[in-house]
């Protein structure tokens, strides 16, 4: 959080001043991420140059995908896999479906844990805020960037109704295969609980 400060440059003052990267700016913030967050990988050529407004954009674009939509993707994904119908093992799914699962699966005191811990972590919170929202409207003042992110709202918006639309047309069997459950995980909004779908604007594990 900066204040306006007229004897500072350019007319503001940090109002804590060693905040991460708000006086070194990106090439620190570059720096860092490539040289002690992937050390293994420094040398590398690949890596952009982040000289230009276009690697910034190309960058924070692969940040954002990996943390919102791809984690959403796997995180949320977790599916418990049931045995094929007319099997013996079915028949006691549908009996006893405790008791089949717990045969499915050894040691069963670690499968359990992580099944629960699994469980949890698929869960979206009351208060999940989703890629395209914010919980705090007055995030800015700057009518720029509230613009620019009313139109990524809106284009999540529209994408959810395509995701929709898809998933509903019949040509389509590989989208919801043969149990008929749709592919719902790329939605970007979603209910309290255990959906498998919404997208979270951060990562909580």
């Amino acid at each position: 959080m900066a204040v306006k400060d007229p004897s500072s440059p350019h007319g503001l003052r940090l109002v804590i001043e060693d905040y991460p990267f708000a006086v070194d700016g990106l090439e620190a913030w570059w720096k860092e991420l490539v040289e002690v967050g992937h050390a293994d990988h420094k040398d590398k050529s690949w890596w952009p140059k982040m000289q230009t407004r276009q690697d910034l954009i190309q960058t924070c674009t692969i940040i954002i995908w990996t943390s919102s939509a791809l984690h959403a993707a796997v995180n949320f994904g977790h599916r418990r896999l049931l045995p094929e119908e007319g099997t013996k093992e079915y028949e006691e799914m549908k009996t006893n479906p405790e008791r089949a699962l717990l045969k499915t699966i050894t040691p069963k005191l670690q499968t359990l844990i992580d099944l629960s811990v699994i469980e949890i972590l698929s869960r979206h919170a009351s208060d999940e805020v989703y890629l395209g929202t914010r919980d705090n409207p007055n995030w800015t003042s700057d009518e720029k960037p509230l613009e620019a992110f009313k139109r990524f709202g809106k284009t999540l918006e529209e994408i959810e109704v395509k995701l929709v639309k898809r998933n509903e047309e019949g040509s389509l069997r590989n989208r919801i295969g043969p149990v008929n459950m749709p592919y719902t995980l790329l939605y970007p909004t979603s209910e309290e609980g255990l959906t498998a779908r919404g997208i979270p604007n951060s990562i909580s594990i």
